[in-house]
């Protein structure tokens, strides 16, 4: 596990009971509603895969509209929330609310802006209320160089650090993935120590902002689903890294690689083979740290594959282990 802070897996099931806004609203029980239930243009609904959220969990957004929907475009807190549409119905469309690990506590505004296909305009709006995410904490006592780095690490761990935040910054308007996410190890179901902080010294550290997934060294990784790659270099931190685009504002993250199988540019089908299980970077023995940014909030990935992946006891879709250049 890297000896920089990280957090503990969300392992608590996600409530999927829908919150329903606008039209129809009366046929669902209250339990299940969001505090404010919020408002709705007639003809239109708004649905939440749970009434509330925690720090570092995702939640599942679908517009319903009585009339095909032209664009819609979500906002939480000055922050975009893109929408897509899923099959054939035109008159719904989708979107992932992502809750950052370390976003305070509090109630938020969710807003959904759009028109019709016919060029009425349409609006939800309804306040998402975000708990405090229970996190485990470990404290280490440990060798000076892993909390004192040296002047020259510091500025390349900086660096590395600003050019993550400026590819998820990013946002490609085109939605890249089609079909479920998976886990990228095969035979994998979970993971550990996503959200967890570790006190190095009495020194508190960064959360964790993955999930470490067990493997041997060699054990292929593959792509969670179809996306271009952004980032395929080794890194101070995470190693030999690899980071894919799937659009709209989702990337995942793929750490401490014993070797990376494609290049910046490269446009991947799920379950590419895109490196191996390694222990590059700052890290004690072989794992994959397995990451997802969804418009630049750190989220348990794992709740990704549950809201849009393969419905349970389905078995995942397999694609050929190949890439091609883009």
């Amino acid at each position: 596990m890297r000896l920089q802070g990280w957090r503990e897996v969300l392992t608590r099931r996600m409530s999927f009971a829908f919150v329903i806004l606008g039209v129809g609203a009366a046929l669902y029980s209250p339990e299940a509603m969001a505090k404010d239930p919020g408002a709705c243009t007639a003809g239109t609904m708004l649905l939440l895969s749970a009434p509330e959220a925690s720090q570092g969990s995702l939640l599942l957004i679908e517009v319903k509209s009585a009339k095909p929907l032209a664009a819609v475009q979500g906002d939480w807190g000055g922050r975009s929330v893109p929408m897509w549409r899923e099959g054939a119905d035109e008159a719904r469309q989708k979107g992932l609310l992502g809750v950052d690990l370390e976003k305070a506590p509090g109630e938020y505004e969710l807003k959904i802006a759009g028109e019709t296909a016919s060029g009425e305009k349409m609006s939800c709006s309804v306040k998402v209320a975000v708990r405090q995410g229970r996190f485990a904490t470990e404290s280490l006592q440990v060798g000076q160089e892993f909390v004192e780095p040296s002047p020259e690490q510091v500025k390349r761990a900086n660096e590395e650090r600003q050019k993550l935040r400026d590819i998820f910054d990013r946002v490609t308007p085109e939605r890249l993935w089609d079909g479920p996410f998976r886990i990228p190890l095969d035979g994998v179901t979970t993971g550990s120590n996503f959200g967890k902080r570790r006190i190095l010294n009495g020194n508190p550290g960064s959360p964790h902002g993955g999930m470490d997934l067990p493997g041997t060294t060699g054990t292929p990784v593959h792509a969670a689903q179809r996306g271009n790659v952004a980032l395929a270099e080794e890194l101070f931190f995470s190693g030999n890294t690899v980071v894919l685009d799937h659009g709209l504002g989702i990337y995942t993250f793929y750490g401490h690689l014993s070797e990376i199988d494609v290049k910046a540019g490269d446009s991947l089908e799920t379950g590419a083979v895109l490196g191996k299980v390694g222990a590059t970077g700052r890290v004690t023995g072989p794992h994959l740290h397995w990451g997802l940014t969804v418009e630049r909030a750190r989220v348990n990935p794992l709740l990704l594959v549950r809201l849009l992946g393969n419905p349970p006891d389905t078995p995942a879709r397999k694609k050929p282990s190949k890439r091609r250049a883009r």
